[in-house]
């Protein structure tokens, strides 16, 4: 274990993290660049005065634009973290296999007597500890969505106030905005795209392959192989 640990070490160990990391923060900062140039176009169209990079990385139209995206990401993987534990595709390595639909068994989830000494602590007790940590993932994704999605619909409001005020027409409060159209068009354009990506990803992998991937099932397992990866 040490000696694997030295073969390796920490940027080995968490690459994953700290690639997708890592491209998030570069993607990020290339919306920041096209989206200030896009935003001083339209404010050189109204003849309006321009804002530095700064300025526009505080306003309410770049964090609209950030949290709307970040509000859909976190709902597709909540929805999809408590769905498929009673959910099934058959032949879907992202599918639990067939027999297992449901929370599974205490002993099949390695908690309470079944706990073993190198389980995390909480899921060998038997309290309302182990039922919060029993649901701790799913649930840091909702209130991940919860917070994105209020942070757009603020972000949103002011940002839509700003343009009211550019056209010379009334602002409007906040819950007027969640029951305008700006703003349920802008979460459903995201909410269906992310819905679509898991539908398709689904079903996709009961058919394709890719090798090595823990996204795939082996290549050459059968198609209707459930809940085996690669």
């Amino acid at each position: 274990m040490k000696g694997d640990r030295r073969q390796g070490g920490f940027w080995r160990d968490n690459s994953l993290t700290l690639a997708f990391g890592g491209a998030f923060l570069i993607v990020l900062a290339g919306q920041a660049l096209a989206g200030h140039a896009g935003f001083n176009e339209d404010l050189a169209t109204d003849r309006l005065q321009q804002l530095s990079l700064g300025e526009y990385l505080m306003s309410s139209d770049f964090a609209v634009d950030v949290t709307e995206n970040w509000q859909s990401e976190f709902l597709q993987f909540f929805l999809y973290i408590f769905g498929t534990v009673w959910l099934l595709q058959r032949g879907s390595p992202e599918s639990k296999e067939l027999h297992k639909a449901g929370p599974e068994s205490e002993q099949e989830q390695r908690i309470g007597d079944h706990a073993h000494a190198n389980s995390p602590r909480w899921a060998g007790t038997k309290d309302w500890r182990q039922g919060l940590y029993s649901r701790s993932l799913g649930t840091v994704m909702a209130l991940l969505f919860v917070l994105s999605w209020l942070a757009q619909s603020i972000a949103g409001t002011a940002a839509y106030d700003e343009q009211q005020l550019r056209e010379l027409l009334p602002p409007v409060s906040w819950g007027a905005y969640l029951a305008s159209a700006d703003f349920w068009n802008r979460s459903l354009q995201n909410w269906q795209s992310e819905l679509l990506a898991v539908a398709a990803m689904v079903i996709l992998s009961v058919y394709l392959r890719q090798r090595g991937s823990p996204e795939s099932k082996p290549v050459g397992a059968p198609h209707t192989s459930t809940g085996v990866e690669g």
